[in-house]
């Protein structure tokens, strides 16, 4: 297997300016869309129990992230026939993203405009047309899907598509996200000889960066249903002509692995409404970002919790794509962040325990004080005379005209 040192230093060279125009596009971008969704009210409001802030806040944010990406592509990579049908299908993605984010679309019109973005792409090459056979008894190694080919393509777009829009629930978590998968494809990329995929995730990760300094906790703007449809749609797409050509298989695995947090949770969570009786696409605070945060932990723990869950997903699937001694490196790496985040989790959680535990003291000692006060302020009242206390009664007998109005 092919190592990833053994390219011209141009090549990383165009790697890494596709990586920082994007960036500094996207960050130029931000405040300039930021001001366009706060004109034609393309805000977020908190109305439900799945949304974690609790103040009105801009959205629109792909917008930026889509100018970035497309900048650094159209400048970097190779625009081949497949790249036009990705772009194209983009085009698509964003424009039913704003005017999702502007007026809230039905989700049949959503559907349809993936659908159609999906059938672009694979007008231009952009399909699946073998897999590696997961059947360890099978005398096959491949499955070739022949017909099903389309069918199966634009189900796997709109399956990833939706699920990075599911995650974006959490300050910086569908953005961080994508680009540590960004990052992964592109290192398989350079593994596989894939190099216009490189640099098109090096694109898509520079963008992604560029964003975040506006959307980390707390964000300033969300990338809306404009930002998480495309970053799931580049993903992907790209995965498509990147992991699962025929010449780059590895393992039935590694696609899987590269997009795999928003791809488990969205399959817990349809698994999850279905078995309740729920439509699949019915809001609920049960993914894994809204059960850390109803664990005691902050937006910030959370999303760290997830980009390194995300992160060692990423070095598996780039372990099963390598060999020897680099193999050997990445597995010591995953262990030692999966011990980083097992020690941060526990901290986290000890953490939240004591500070509710303090709380819980602090409440019981005000009711407890406030019951002495109470206590004193009543006693002298027992000493009343009696005509006193006779009146009181009288008095209390009175009708009252406030009752009637």
């Amino acid at each position: 297997m092919p190592i990833i040192f053994k390219y011209s230093p141009e090549l990383y060279f165009q790697i890494a300016l596709a990586l920082i125009s994007a960036a500094v596009v996207c960050f130029a971008a931000t405040p300039i869309v930021r001001a366009f969704a706060n004109k034609v009210g393309a805000i977020d409001v908190p109305k439900d129990e799945t949304r974690v802030h609790d103040h009105p806040i801009p959205r629109l944010g792909g917008l930026a992230i889509f100018l970035g990406f497309l900048f650094s592509v159209l400048l970097f990579a190779d625009v081949s026939r497949q790249v036009q049908g990705l772009l194209l299908g983009a085009v698509v993605i964003v424009i039913s993203g704003v005017i999702d984010d502007i007026v809230s679309l039905k989700w049949y019109v959503k559907l349809a405009a993936q659908v159609f973005a999906a059938l672009i792409a694979v007008r231009h090459g952009i399909v699946i047309e073998v897999l590696s056979n997961p059947n360890i008894f099978s005398q096959s190694q491949y499955i070739f899907f022949g017909w099903a080919s389309i069918p199966v393509t634009v189900m796997w777009i709109i399956v990833i598509t939706n699920s990075v829009n599911l995650i974006d629930g959490l300050d910086g978590l569908a953005c961080g996200v994508s680009a540590i998968s960004s990052v992964t494809m592109l290192i398989i990329s350079l593994l596989v000889s894939e190099l216009n995929v490189a640099v098109m995730m090096a694109a898509l990760c520079g963008a992604c960066i560029g964003f975040l300094p506006f959307n980390l906790n707390p964000a300033k703007i969300f990338m809306g249903d404009t930002g998480a449809l495309l970053l799931g749609y580049a993903l992907a797409t790209v995965s498509i002509l990147g992991l699962f050509k025929f010449y780059a298989i590895v393992s039935f695995a590694v696609p899987f692995l590269v997009i795999g947090l928003p791809l488990f949770d969205t399959g817990m969570a349809i698994i999850r409404r279905v078995l309740r009786g729920q439509h699949p696409m019915h809001r609920d605070r049960g993914h894994f970002h809204h059960r850390l945060i109803d664990m005691g932990l902050s937006q910030k723990q959370a999303v760290a919790i997830l980009y390194s869950v995300s992160a060692i997903l990423g070095l598996a699937a780039v372990v099963i794509t390598t060999s020897g001694e680099m193999r050997a490196i990445i597995l010591v790496i995953a262990i030692a962040i999966a011990a980083v985040i097992a020690g941060f989790l526990w901290r986290s959680l000890r953490g939240a325990k004591v500070g509710a535990a303090r709380v819980g003291a602090a409440v019981s000692s005000v009711v407890d004080d406030e019951a002495d006060d109470c206590g004193e302020a009543v006693a002298p009242q027992e000493d009343l005379p009696e005509a006193d206390a006779t009146q009181s009664d009288d008095d209390a007998a009175l009708p009252e005209d406030n009752d009637e109005l």
